[in-house]
Order: C-alpha cells, then structure tokens, then sequence
C-alpha cells in the first residue's frame, strides 16, 4: 500500500507509513472530530493583523506529529533500543494533543472560565473525546487500554519519561513546531530558530530527580550539547519575541476581548430564557450550546466558521450588547488601546532598566490603576461595557524552581561533562525578565471613557513616584 502523504508548508511532504501505528493515526485524522479541526484557526484573530496567519489546528497538529516522530528518532538513537509501546502513545498524543480546543481557543476558554463551561476548556474537552468517541475507537486497535494512555500523557499524569517531553516540556514538539510555523505564516521576521541544528545536538541524559529536595533516582531527559548553547539562547529569545509581537499583539487581543463578551453575553441571554434577543434561532449551534454546554456532541459543532456566520444575524439582535460587539468584530471595528503598563514603565522607569525594584514598583502603580478603573467601570456600567480591560504575562523560561522537575528544563551538557540548567548556563537566558502586559480597550468615541483611562492613569503614576 502507498504511503499516505500531505504537503505542509513547513515540513514539506509529511508521511504516514504502513506501519500499524500510523495506519490508524491515518484513520483517527479522518474522523469529524479531527476534521473539525480544519475549522479552527492556530492563531485566532491574528489574520485580523497578519493576514496569512489563517493556518488551522489541523495543520499544527500534524506539524506536531511529524516534529515528535524527529524528537523519537533521537531518543531511540541515543538509548540503543526502542521502546515501541511508549514511543506509540507518545506520538498519539502529539497528534491529538489539540483536540479540544473550540473556536477562537483560547478566547473562548475565557469565556468558558468565567462562565463555568466544562468544554470550553480544551483538555476537558480533549480528554474525554480520547477516551470515549470515534478517537477511542479507532485507537482502541492498538490496544484496549491505548487511548486511555494517551489521554493520561496529554493530561502529564503517571510517570514522566523521556517520552512524555516530547509531547510537554520546555522543548517539546508542539513548541518547535507552533514557533517555525506561526512565524511563517504571520510573516514576521523575528523568533527565527536553528531548528537543525538543536535536533543534531540533542541527546538523552540522565539527571536526578525528587520530591521536596528527597532524592528520587534518576530520569532519562533531553540534553542539548555544549556546541548548541547559542542555538538554545535563539530558541528561547524566538518564543520570548512571538508573545509582545504576534500573541499579545494588541489588535489581537482586543478582538479576544471582544468576542469573550459577545459569547459572555450570548450564553447569559440565553441561561435566562432570553434566547431570542441574540438574532440567533433557538436551534444555532451556540444557543444549543449554551443550553447544554456539557454535551460534547454540541460543543462539537463550535468552530471558528460558525462563529463568523454567526455574526451577521448577531449584528441585528435586539440586545444591544450582542449587536455592538458582532458588528465590531464583523467589520473588524477594533476599540482603541491605550497601553497602561508602557505608560507607567515611560514614566517610573524612563531609560528602561528593568531591574527588579523597577519592576516592583511599576507593578503596584499599575494594580492601584487597576483598582480605580474597576470602580469606575463598575459606577458607569450600563449597557455596552465602555472599557475593556486586559492583562496577562509570560515568562521566557521557567527556571529550576518554577519547573515541574527535570523534564520541564532544557539541560545543557558542558564541555565538562556536567548537565546544567539552561538559565544558569546562559547569562542572556538568565537575564531574562516576565514580560506583562496591562491594557485598556474603549471606543474611540468615547470621550469620557478615554479621559478616565488617562486621568486615573496619570494620577496613580504621579503618586508612585
């Protein structure tokens, strides 16, 4: 039989071979929940800036795949033998690692947050389709207990292996391939990686391991060796760099901040019988889902080319909340952004030091922001919320303590010998700083709303100094 292929623009010809394992990977792609897929974009509303950033799960996921076979062929390479049933699961997790997440992903995760929505969030999600659908099924002819294997890889319970940081570590496949592919696809010049370069560098080593300092024995886990110091700095500067330029993006993020309200607002409606005012009819996918957001063949038929068909009835609802915020995403209405945190950091921190009394100091000048515009939000609030506001952060490597054990470090071989952790190797990975963010989002023709953002903002940063 001839080997299935699919052409990806960033690996090229991908293959599934005749092998038993990837005769079935080859059927679980072709089942519904996999195809959905297809549907759901990697990047959510960032082709609303990059517009050739409209790539799918689908194609990361068997990006992912095709990277963690690469990653397995190091592991059997460098211990002499193979361990077939570990490295199966492993590489069924990688492919279905994505599985569950609904439309807008992560946006939509928030609204299922703070809504209480067991499948808005994805590892719920794909959880319980690995062990107990069509997945399962098809997984099922490598063995009864398979795919609850794989869920439980996915889910990083039982023993950590080698194996399993393929699938969810520092340096696993799913990273390696969302950096190369999102920087393709986004067009950005920025978080290039000499990808191989690592791969011909990395090797298994054993380090130790424990619980509360209490020794454990010791565990097979990536190496890089000294030779890939450089390239493992580029690796962990690129994903650094993807976050402010291409995930925080803030056109990005107000789009989310747009659509969390809009289902926000959408599922509330409909919880209080009020369905009607949503333009949605009672059997849309949405209202059914907001009905019974536990049944997983509902939250199936969610995907991001539902939503967007979704939005032109949305847009002549009676709700005006629900008009509002379709019309703007619809029309791609952004709210002005106003970038609270650079404001405070101009003014606290003005030749951009970044040292830690910096920091702190900029973080409780921005929490006291944060404190008055709730209050203001919550007098003013009636209607369409006038002011959205938004904050997140990201570390650009989790040092020894913050990790969950060795497999989630990237460990560098010296040319002593000795395995060490990447931060205390490399002084620029090591003087690395938490990037945040703290924003402000309301429509430009709000007046008042943009003066209380500048006034309570200028206020706070003059009583911090």
């Amino acid at each position: 039989m001839v080997n299935r292929r699919i052409r990806d623009p960033l690996h090229d010809l991908i293959e599934f071979s005749n092998s038993e394992l990837e005769r079935v990977l080859w059927a679980v792609l072709q089942t519904p929940p996999f195809q959905r897929l297809r549907r759901i974009k990697q990047l959510g509303f960032s082709d609303l800036v990059y517009p050739g950033a409209s790539h799918s799960r689908f194609a990361h996921s068997v990006g992912v795949f095709h990277t963690a076979r690469e990653l397995m062929a190091v592991v059997r390479r460098h211990r002499g033998e193979r361990q077939e049933s570990k490295e199966q699961r492993a590489l069924a997790a990688a492919l279905l690692h994505d599985l569950g997440h609904g439309p807008f992903s992560h946006a939509f995760e928030e609204v299922g947050k703070r809504l209480g929505l067991k499948f808005a969030n994805h590892e719920n999600m794909s959880d319980v389709l690995i062990r107990d659908s069509e997945i399962s099924e098809r997984l099922g002819d490598l063995g009864s207990g398979f795919s609850n294997d794989v869920a439980d890889i996915i889910k990083k319970d039982g023993v950590k292996t080698v194996e399993h940081a393929v699938v969810s570590s520092q340096f696993d496949a799913d990273r390696l391939d969302y950096m190369r592919r999102d920087r393709m696809m986004t067009g950005t010049q920025h978080a290039a990686i000499d990808f191989r370069w690592l791969i011909a560098n990395l090797e298994i080593g054993r380090v130790p391991t424990g619980v509360d300092d209490v020794p454990a024995g010791d565990v097979d886990t990536f190496v890089l060796g000294a030779k890939a110091i450089y390239a493992a700095e580029a690796y962990v500067l690129g994903l650094f760099q993807l976050y402010p330029t291409v995930y925080f993006h803030k056109a990005t993020r107000g789009a989310e901040k747009i659509f969390t309200e809009l289902l926000v607002r959408v599922v509330t409606l409909v919880r209080e019988n009020a369905a009607v005012s949503t333009g949605l009819p009672d059997a849309h996918p949405l209202v059914r889902f907001a009905r019974s957001p536990e049944d997983i063949h509902v939250a199936l038929t969610l995907d991001d080319a539902l939503v967007w068909g979704a939005l032109a009835q949305m847009s002549d609802a009676n709700d005006s909340i629900v008009a509002a915020f379709a019309s703007r995403l619809r029309d791609r209405k952004l709210h002005k952004c106003y970038d609270i945190r650079a404001q405070v950091s101009h003014a606290l921190d003005p030749k951009g030091t970044n040292v830690d009394e910096a920091v702190e100091q900029i973080d409780k000048c921005c929490a006291a922001i944060g404190v008055k515009l709730t209050e203001w939000i919550d007098r003013k609030q009636s209607g369409v919320p006038r002011i959205l506001v938004d904050y997140a952060e990201r570390s650009p490597y989790k040092s020894v303590g913050q990790s969950k054990g060795p497999l989630d470090r990237i460990n560098i071989r010296t040319s002593g010998d000795a395995l060490v952790d990447l931060k205390e190797r490399s002084s620029v990975v090591g003087a690395l700083k938490t990037y945040k963010l703290f924003r402000a989002y309301f429509d430009r023709t709000d007046g008042e709303a943009q003066d209380a953002v500048t006034r309570i903002s200028g206020e706070e940063i003059e009583a911090c100094r």
